[in-house]
């Protein structure tokens, strides 16, 4: 598929399902994964319909505008660029967020962060918490937890201005900006806005940081490696860097009986289990995901 030519589909006027079967052909050829599905996810992008819609109306000739755009996205995901930045939008714990390049397209596995938090919780959610998302990216674990703690305040933090554009906006899409306030920041250093009386009332510290060490970015899928944000991908060589000074930090700034959750990569478990196994830590408990994977480390502040 070439732009020009009829973006290298079949000729205009062209049915919805001859459109989708060359789309697929076309990302199949050039390896892209799961391509039905990408293919599918961006002619309902281009023809603003859901897949019910798409699948009831095979027949459904697309306008030479319409072929176009989707021969154009089509080929722009052929050469690795993600779905989701072609679509601007990526599902998670069943919200829609916007997401573009510069920030880190959520993951379904980070929904376990959300879950562990909430069920450490336990009779507490129902309280006016205070809570810290350490590097927000598309503010996604902010605003899940904004949205099943409804009496809860949050600090949200990143060191990008772009990233923090997105979960302002995303923020504002669920209806949960009044209780979220943003900050450009190195983790949770440049906290100078709230009083310093303030800086220990944290009930959790939850992250998703950067934990891919630089010595396996090769391994990495290409649309990862070459076009998500390197810095909320990579911490060091080998990917446990960060660490330390997160939990030094969620040390400083957490309540005594205070909750730190973070997600953690498929080799940093024992590290990070280290740091949080001596005082003043307690109840450390590390959760594993759906492939069976080390993914959620969580402990407690002592009182």
């Amino acid at each position: 598929m070439k732009s020009g030519a009829n973006c290298g589909l079949v000729a205009a006027p062209v049915e919805l399902r001859a459109a989708l079967a060359s789309g697929v052909v076309r990302l199949e050829t050039s390896g892209v994964p799961s391509a039905a599905l990408a293919a599918e996810l961006l002619l309902m992008h281009v023809l603003g319909c859901d897949r019910t819609w798409l699948y009831a109306h095979p027949k459904h000739e697309l306008s030479a505008e319409q072929f176009r755009a989707y021969g154009h996205v089509v080929e722009q995901r052929s050469k690795g660029i993600p779905t989701q930045y072609l679509t601007g939008r990526q599902e998670f714990w069943g919200l829609e967020f916007e997401v573009g390049p510069g920030v880190l397209i959520p993951r379904p596995e980070t929904e376990h962060v959300i879950e562990v938090a909430l069920e450490r919780l336990g009779a507490r959610r129902g309280e006016a918490l205070r809570i810290a998302d350490v590097g927000t990216g598309s503010g996604c674990i902010a605003i899940a937890l904004a949205q099943e703690l409804p009496r809860a305040e949050i600090i949200a933090t990143d060191i990008s201005a772009k990233t923090l554009e997105y979960a302002r906006r995303n923020a504002a899409r669920h209806g949960v900006s009044d209780r979220i306030q943003f900050f450009e920041a190195n983790l949770l250093e440049s906290r100078i806005d709230l009083p310093a009386a303030s800086r220990k009332r944290f009930d959790v510290v939850a992250s998703n940081p950067p934990y891919v060490g630089r010595n396996d970015a090769a391994s990495l899928p290409r649309e990862v490696r070459e076009h998500e944000p390197a810095e909320a991908l990579f911490a060091g060589e080998t990917g446990v860097e960060i660490y330390p000074a997160l939990i030094e930090q969620a040390c400083k700034y957490l309540s005594a009986g205070g909750m730190f959750v973070a997600e953690i990569g498929y080799n940093g478990a024992d590290y990070v289990r280290s740091l949080l196994s001596v005082p003043p830590w307690s109840e450390l408990v590390v959760t594993r995901d759906l492939a069976g994977i080390e993914r959620v480390i969580s402990a407690r502040l002592l009182d």
